[in-house]
């Protein structure tokens, strides 16, 4: 396990998987649009076109704890891989339980614990050489690291002034975006019957959210109510069947 260097794993529902550069990103991950929504779709390009179909999906990968537990080899701190070890036993691997997202927290967070010790004393981080001078140039520079909710990969280009000309970035959240859907649909599906539902049904809902990404019900509330909100929702056929106003 991984969170600044290395490279990156892709790995297949069978356990099987190829690793890539950064840097080749755009060999082996794809960015698919649907027009109800601004937030791209990355997916498995290899794999061909995106399917969200929830008995047939193509191309569908997820990144963030669950992903990293599954892809890594194994854990340099000594407890989280004894957790690790404990949870391979019981779950397999790869692990595909959604709710399994906060079990694998746990572990990184534990290894986070052990592994920010040897950090506090590492001569890259205490130095105080902090900035590196740099001079204006035409280029192009892609970066990725690992976060709390995924990987986060950065891809700027810059003209002969410096000035940044594009920009493509593909963060956590947004590589799970067609499995944040997918099952949003799945528990929707199982939870919700003739339409009706109630808020112990919505909170069991958003528990796939949650799992994924713990900001995402935080982060779009507003509590002092300033900055208006309007969610429609739509049936499959776009007509309008509920709205909510904050």
């Amino acid at each position: 396990l991984d969170l600044y260097d290395g490279v990156l794993r892709m790995m297949q529902a069978d356990g099987s998987y190829e690793d890539f550069t950064y840097d080749k990103y755009t060999d082996y991950i794809g960015e698919h649009i649907e027009p109800w929504t601004y937030l791209k779709f990355p997916y498995m390009k290899k794999a061909g076109k995106l399917s969200m179909d929830l008995e047939n999906p193509v191309g569908v990968y997820r990144t963030n704890t669950l992903a990293r537990l599954n892809v890594c080899d194994k854990i340099k701190t000594p407890l989280a891989q004894k957790e690790l070890e404990e949870y391979r036993n019981k779950f397999g691997r790869p692990v595909q339980l959604t709710l399994l997202y906060n079990w694998a927290r746990l572990i990184e967070l534990l290894y986070n614990a052990e592994y920010a010790v040897q950090l506090l004393q590492d001569p890259e981080i205490t130095s105080k050489d902090i900035r590196v001078a740099v001079t204006p140039r035409a280029a192009r520079g892609i970066g990725c690291v690992e976060a709390p909710r995924g990987t986060l990969i950065h891809d700027y280009e810059t003209d002969e002034n410096g000035i940044v000309k594009n920009v493509n970035l593909i963060v956590g959240t947004t590589h799970n975006n067609a499995p944040i859907n997918m099952s949003v649909k799945q528990a929707a599906i199982a939870l919700i019957k003739d339409g009706k539902y109630d808020q112990g049904i919505l909170n069991k809902v958003e528990m796939s959210i949650r799992a994924y990404d713990p900001c995402l019900s935080c982060a779009t509330h507003n509590l002092d109510g300033k900055i208006a909100v309007k969610i429609d929702i739509v049936d499959s056929s776009g007509k309008v069947i509920q709205t909510f106003k904050n």
